[in-house]
């Protein structure tokens, strides 16, 4: 064990590291499985609207600019992540606090620029789309109160991974429990206009979502003023510091461009297959449903980053690779669960959405493709946890460019030229083996340098 290690006396620097990453994980993994819930809730309840296929159609197309948003917060919050774990790491009790702090104002100039593009954007952005009548109208609705409104999430998300970097992987959790009980609540209500409330349909499941965030926001700022804490978040006497922001956004900015890609990577395939009937309403129901096998992968993502960033900061690599090969296998797991049901009962997943036969018809087969990349995509979510928390954003944001916009809009494109719709769904697959090979060569060439440098104990 490390002289910083006992010196922090910290779990994640001496515990067996199966038992410490389950206990960190299954928290988080529990929060992102209710986070993924907030994502699929709205499009279930609107789906069953008497022009259900219509509302799921605008939540699609609005899809790709609502994922930025949540790409802008969840990023800015991961660098916050990575540099108080490094920080705590390395003893430095004074710095952690600081980034902890600036992590909250970061959010807040955040949520301005959301708003400018939440009143100015959205229309242009859907139009672009060609959307019209009732899908341009509910799409407008839907972005614009989710993306003016999106503070509430964005400050409970940089609460959320500050807290996750000192180990506290609980209170994350209930933070998101809260929110998206409050969201599957008030969702029928507002939708549907049930007891005193007014049937709002799409516009309603926005007001749910957002209050559902609010409520969430409520919550952590309670626990971060008013809990004690591994770390200690001020404002008195606050000033920028230059360098806090600089090493948070070294981490943090490639993890934003890295998940915008996927926002880029959606609006050109809508783009792509807007020339197929429904299929860009399939691919929104696919990307809800997907939700539930990443996102407790992202899960355990939030518990073994600190650990990794923790070790990596106290110089030992036994405990460093250890907690990779933990985070592999369990990924593996969870996304042969996933690909197992994809596989099997494509029919009733879509069916929760919406039962029309042609969207079940055109879905099943997508489905049942798109779902070859979850076993690559685990080990591929691990090598991209490994660099954020050692400090090497720019190899994460490499493999998320390379597959989503070197692989796979190329290669969906060229298919949907020259084959039927069905072959398109290919790209998918294709893409994600093609980034874990790149992947893997990134790590090589880090355990050959800097990893190398690191002590073999522990």
């Amino acid at each position: 064990m490390s002289d910083n290690v006992k010196l922090n006396e910290n779990k994640m620097g001496y515990e067996k590291m199966f038992p410490l990453i389950m206990s960190m994980a299954l928290p988080a993994i529990f929060s992102m499985t209710v986070m993924a819930l907030y994502n699929i809730v709205d499009s279930i309840f609107v789906g069953h609207l008497s022009d259900g296929d219509i509302a799921l159609e605008a939540t699609s197309y609005a899809y790709p600019l609502q994922m930025l948003m949540v790409s802008f917060a969840v990023g800015t919050a991961v660098g916050t992540n990575s540099l108080i774990s490094r920080r705590l790491g390395a003893g430095n009790q004074k710095e952690a606090d600081l980034a902890a702090t600036h992590g909250i104002i970061l959010a807040i100039f955040t949520w301005i620029l959301f708003i400018i593009i939440g009143i100015f954007a959205v229309k242009p952005f859907l139009l672009v789309f060609g959307c019209k009548g009732a899908t341009l109208t509910y799409g407008i609705q839907y972005l614009s109160i989710v993306l003016t409104l999106s503070g509430f999430s964005m400050i409970q998300v940089s609460i959320e991974k500050s807290l996750q970097a000192t180990g506290d992987m609980i209170y994350p959790m209930l933070f998101q429990l809260v929110g998206a009980l409050t969201n599957i609540i008030f969702d029928p209500l507002l939708i549907f206009g049930i007891g005193p409330f007014p049937e709002m349909k799409v516009m309603g499941a926005a007001i749910a979502t957002v209050f559902g965030q609010f409520v969430g926001m409520v919550f952590s700022l309670i626990v971060i003023f008013k809990k004690k804490n591994k770390i200690h978040v001020s404002f008195k006497n606050f000033r920028l510091n230059g360098k806090t922001v600089k090493d948070i956004y070294a981490v943090g900015f490639p993890s934003i461009i890295m998940q915008s890609i996927a926002s880029f990577m959606i609006f050109g395939m809508n783009a792509i297959l807007s020339a197929y009937k429904s299929a860009v309403t399939v691919l929104g129901i696919y990307f809800k449903l997907q939700s539930f096998v990443f996102m407790p992968c992202f899960g355990l993502n939030q518990g073994i980053l600190p650990v990794m960033g923790f070790n990596y900061g106290a110089k030992n690599k036994k405990r460093l690779y250890s907690a990779m090969k933990c985070g592999i296998l369990i990924a593996l797991v969870i996304m042969a669960i996933g690909t197992a049901l994809f596989l099997t009962i494509p029919d009733k997943l879509i069916a929760l959405f919406n039962d029309k036969e042609y969207l079940i018809a055109t879905g099943v087969p997508a489905f049942r493709t798109i779902c070859l990349c979850f076993m690559p995509a685990a080990v591929g979510i691990i090598f991209i946890s490994l660099f954020q928390a050692t400090g090497k954003g720019i190899r994460a944001l490499i493999i998320s460019f390379t597959r989503q916009l070197i692989f796979i809009l190329p290669v969906a494109f060229i298919l949907s030229r020259f084959f039927e719709l069905d072959t398109v769904w290919l790209s998918f697959p294709i893409a994600e083996i093609s980034s874990l090979i790149l992947a893997v060569i990134l790590f090589l060439q880090l355990a050959k340098t800097d990893f190398k440098k690191l002590d073999n104990n522990g």
